[in-house]
């Protein structure tokens, strides 16, 4: 994992010199055209003064991406894609960023339980340094609260980050922002847990067919809102038999 290393570099530049990047500017005879769409602009502004630093050394383009391979930069600045290119007519050098969105704080866990470390997993199904939220929330591109995800070591070396992600950007964002905890066992088997009408509600999903269940999931929340009336599980293991259980306490 990344670790602290953007959070050390973050404190030892100050602020100014990387939050307002311009789109555009000129800087000793070159042009800069910049694009940062959903990025953090400190983040992606430090990214772009490390880059155009690199690339005034020897106005090579092909060292400034083996920069960014060597070193992880786009890991590291939270990138899930980017171009870059050099018009050498025009002296210019343009800089594409795109970032994921953060769908869920992730816990990760030893098979022991002990917790191993914290990230964020994004809509590109990679894991980023939890200090991806932060610059997200400081700019106000992140204005909703994330659910906790628990998952396995073992798992993460497998397809469930990629399933996760599929599963989370798939729910209507409004039902998502009623999502409080979301739980891989180590058999696959997930558990959502939803705050509703100010309870919880624990809905199994077992281990397949979850987006397929995502339609039923929906009707069902749907219908007890309407209801005003919350279960307290809702049991999606075999979709062909729905069961829904409710608190005897009114």
């Amino acid at each position: 994992m990344l670790r602290s290393s953007l959070v050390f570099i973050l404190i030892l530049l100050p602020s100014i010199a990387f939050s307002n990047v311009p789109d555009r500017f000129t800087q000793k005879n070159v042009n800069y055209r910049t694009y940062f769409g959903d990025c953090p602009s400190k983040s992606s502004g430090m990214l772009t003064l490390m880059l155009m630093k690199e690339f005034e050394k020897n106005h090579s383009l092909k060292e400034v991406k083996e920069k960014i391979l060597s070193e992880k930069l786009d890991e590291k600045f939270f990138l899930s894609n980017y171009r870059i290119s050099y018009n050498p007519v025009v002296k210019t050098l343009r800089l594409h960023f795109e970032c994921p969105e953060p769908l869920a704080k992730v816990q990760v866990y030893r098979n022991n339980g002990q917790e191993h470390y914290s990230a964020i997993l994004a809509s590109n199904a990679r894991m980023y340094e939890p200090q991806y939220e932060n610059l997200m929330r400081a700019e106000k591109k992140l204005n909703h609260p994330l659910p906790l995800m628990a998952i396995s070591m073992d798992l993460l070396e497998g397809d469930a980050p990629t399933d996760l992600a599929r599963f989370i950007k798939k729910i209507d964002i409004d039902l998502r922002k009623q999502i409080s905890e979301i739980i891989l066992s180590k058999n696959s088997e997930l558990t959502i847990i939803f705050a509703l009408g100010g309870k919880a509600t624990s809905v199994f999903m077992g281990a397949e067919l979850w987006e397929e269940k995502l339609s039923k999931l929906t009707k069902i929340v749907g219908y007890v809102g309407k209801n005003n009336r919350f279960p307290t599980s809702i049991n999606l293991v075999n979709s062909k038999k729905v069961v829904v259980k409710f608190s005897d306490k009114i």
